[in-house]
C-alpha cells in the first residue's frame, strides 16, 4: 500500500497539463500575423507531422511551455513522440529502459549522460515515463562531435561498420549557404578551427534529422515534437533543412522561441523570418543557469 501511494504521489503532478503564466510569454503567428495562444499552435498540429521548439537552453520560461505543449500534443494526438536535442543517440537503449522503469533515475542520469541543466528537461522525461510514452535520444554521440572537431568530417569515413547504426548517411553536407554564414556571424569570423567546429554542426544537424526520419519511416502516423537549440531550427534550416531533403513530403512547423528585450512592445516584423511561430519570453524571469 505504501508503494502505490508512493508511486501516486510522483504521478499526480504529472495529471495535470502545466500552465505557465500567460503574462510570461507572448506567442506570434508569423503568417496569420497576429497574437495568438498556445491551443491555436495544437490546433494547427493536425495538418503537421513534425513541429519544431527552438529554445535558448538557459530560458526558464521556454522549458515551461516545452512541457505544456508536449503535454497538450500528447493528449490530443497520442501517437506523439518527443525528440531532443539533449540526449545522444548510443543511449537510446538507456533511455528505453528508464521509461519503462527498468533502471533507477541514477544509473539513467550517470548512463544516458544528461547536460548540467537536466532539471530543465525532467519534467518532460518524467511525463514520458508515466505515460509510456516514447522518446527519441537524437543527437550525435560524444565521442563522433569531437572527432569531427578535431579532424573534420572526413574523419567518419574511418570508422568501422559497427559504428554507422549510430552515424547518419555519409557523406554529411556541409550545408554552404545562409545557414554558413549565419554561423561565421555568430562566431566572429572565418578559419580552420571555425570549419571544424561549423561540421561538427552539420553533424549534430544530420544526425538528428536522421533520429527523427528513421522513427517516423518505422512509426506511421506519428507526430513528432522535436526540442532544440534554436539555432538548429530558425529560418527553416539546419536541422529542420535536413529533415525536409530526407523527407520532402514531411510537413513541418517551427517555433523559435527567445527572450526578448522588446518584450513589452515586440516588433514582430523584425522576427518574421525565424519561424511559423515566434515566442517570446519575459527578461525579467530569472535564468535557470
Amino acid at each position: 500500500m505504501k508503494k502505490i501511494l508512493a508511486t501516486l504521489i510522483c504521478i499526480l503532478p504529472l495529471l495535470s497539463i502545466a500552465q505557465v503564466p500567460i503574462a510570461h510569454y507572448k506567442i506570434y503567428d508569423v503568417k496569420k500575423q497576429k497574437l495568438i495562444q498556445l491551443e491555436e499552435i495544437l490546433s494547427n498540429m493536425k495538418n503537421v507531422d513534425v513541429l519544431f521548439f527552438g529554445e535558448e537552453h538557459n530560458d526558464a520560461i521556454a522549458h515551461q511551455l516545452e512541457l505544456e505543449l508536449y503535454q497538450k500534443m500528447s493528449s490530443s494526438f497520442p501517437k506523439t513522440v518527443l525528440s531532443l536535442e539533449m540526449f545522444h543517440n548510443d543511449v537510446q537503449p538507456v533511455m528505453d529502459e528508464y521509461l519503462l522503469g527498468l533502471i533507477s533515475e541514477k544509473n539513467f542520469v550517470k548512463e544516458a549522460r544528461v547536460w548540467k541543466n537536466y532539471d530543465d528537461y525532467k519534467p518532460m522525461i518524467e511525463y514520458a515515463k508515466a505515460y509510456h510514452l516514447p522518446v527519441i535520444a537524437a543527437n550525435a554521440a560524444t565521442r563522433y562531435s569531437n572527432a569531427v572537431s578535431k579532424s573534420g568530417l572526413s574523419i567518419l569515413d574511418q570508422f568501422p561498420k559497427n559504428s554507422s547504426p549510430f552515424l547518419p548517411p555519409l557523406p554529411v553536407d556541409t550545408a554552404t549557404g545562409k545557414y554558413y554564414e549565419k554561423f561565421i556571424a555568430m562566431l566572429g569570423g572565418h578559419g580552420m578551427g571555425t570549419m571544424k567546429i561549423y561540421q561538427t554542426q552539420n553533424l549534430w544537424d544530420a544526425t538528428m534529422s536522421w533520429s527523427i526520419a528513421k522513427y517516423l519511416k518505422s512509426n506511421k502516423g506519428t507526430k513528432v515534437f522535436q526540442v532544440n537549440g534554436r539555432f538548429h531550427s530558425d529560418e527553416k534550416l539546419g536541422t529542420l533543412a535536413k529533415l525536409k531533403t530526407l523527407l520532402p513530403k514531411l510537413k513541418i512547423a517551427n517555433i523559435s522561441c527567445f527572450s526578448g528585450e522588446d518584450f513589452i512592445s515586440p516588433d514582430w516584423e523584425k522576427y518574421s523570418s525565424l519561424g511559423d511561430y515566434i515566442l517570446l519570453t519575459d527578461p525579467a524571469v530569472k535564468r535557470t543557469f
